[in-house]
């Protein structure tokens, strides 16, 4: 059992949270009002399946990438926030969440992860962002759609961007589908994300580059993993990933 603010201090802390300018608070955003954490529950999002989950298996905490408290999102706890917060408090479950900062980690990150399962050599950041870039031995866009496939369990949406094979591979997880300018402007021959805009297709043609939307969930499912299971081992405590379906 560790003290839930120890806890937040020693993730803070390992991910750098204090330097990213986030889109939602990122530690602590419920305190379930618990004696301390000696049961966590991981998921993607912090969705009322998950929560209810979570209640099941008796959680003192849920760690999450997509949390609450969104900028520009409205601040009444009304409505389906309400109930959310209401069934963490009620469940003495305190809400742990991580968005940019378990994006970027070197090790537990998102796209260090990704990067990893999809076996892309020489994975590093591209620049001082969260894209990150690698090499494959020159494979077809088809090829790689297999290679998404198999690692991420559904096929992604490719948009050709050329006739070339892919040997410099970029990536950024869940909806980075903007930056696949930066990608293209670095010369790399494909781009992977989790989202796809209406523009996107016009810019991977018209920017001669390989797009593919992997998956928003599918691409983001491994940052939080990785995180619970080093907590439960650095602090001797339980942990459970919960991999709810959402073929977005």
């Amino acid at each position: 059992m560790i003290d839930l603010f120890e806890l937040e201090q020693h993730c803070n802390e390992l991910l750098g949270a204090a330097g990213f300018d986030d889109y939602c608070p990122n530690g602590v955003q419920v305190d379930g009002g618990g004696a301390g954490v000696g049961r966590i529950v991981s998921a993607v999002t912090a969705s009322q399946a998950v929560i209810d989950t979570a209640i099941g298996q008796q959680a003192d905490l849920l760690l999450v990438h997509h949390g609450y408290f969104w900028r520009g999102e409205a601040a009444p706890l009304t409505g389906i926030k309400g109930r959310r917060i209401r069934s963490l408090i009620s469940g003495g479950i305190s809400l742990l969440a991580y968005h940019l900062p378990l994006d970027a980690h070197p090790t537990l990150g998102n796209n260090f992860l990704l990067g990893q399962r999809l076996g892309f050599a020489r994975g590093r950041p591209l620049s001082q962002g969260l894209v990150w870039q690698g090499e494959l031995p020159g494979e077809t866009p088809e090829a790689l759609a297999d290679r998404l496939a198999s690692q991420l369990g559904q096929r992604p949406l490719w948009i050709s961007g050329h006739s070339r094979s892919i040997r410099r591979i970029g990536w950024c997880t869940g909806a980075a589908q903007s930056a696949i300018t930066e990608a293209a402007a670095a010369g790399l021959d494909a781009f992977v994300s989790g989202e796809i805009s209406e523009s996107t297709t016009h810019l991977a043609r018209e920017l001669g580059i390989h797009y593919f939307a992997a998956g928003h969930h599918a691409t983001e499912r491994y940052g939080v993993q990785a995180l619970g299971q080093y907590l439960a081992e650095k602090f001797g405590i339980y942990h459970q990933f919960i991999d709810e379906n959402n073929p977005v």
